[in-house]
């Protein structure tokens, strides 16, 4: 990532971020020569709250899930995907309990034989 296209997230207000996102909307949608009429439509929410969230004020997840999903976006939500991780303390376990040695059919008879005779 280079450094002109990094934003500080953390020090951003909420304000700014609802700005950023309605900014990322309106930008998508007007590449794809859509009109607010037509992207609300497909959505099935008001053009209103489509022109609020352009316009950085607060909407429902839900409609924004429906603009994303009508525009083609939802790509971002890969960001909020969780991969299962195995844990360090799991992993050691895995680890030592994984065979470290082949041992020939021979030797293993010999061993279940004495281990049987005991």
């Amino acid at each position: 990532m280079n450094d002109a296209s990094f934003k500080d997230w953390i020090s951003m207000s909420d304000k700014a971020l609802i700005d950023t996102i309605g900014f990322f909307i309106q930008h998508n949608r007007l590449n794809q020569n859509k009109s607010q009429g037509i992207v609300a439509r497909d959505a099935g929410i008001s053009r209103s709250t489509l022109s609020l969230v352009e316009r950085g004020e607060k909407i429902s997840l839900s409609s924004l899930i429906k603009i994303l999903r009508v525009l083609d976006l939802l790509y971002i939500m890969n960001i909020f995907k969780i991969e299962n991780e195995i844990s360090p303390v799991e992993y050691a376990k895995l680890k030592k309990n994984e065979r470290q040695r082949a041992r020939s059919k021979v030797e293993n008879d010999d061993m279940i034989s004495n281990e049987d005779l005991e």
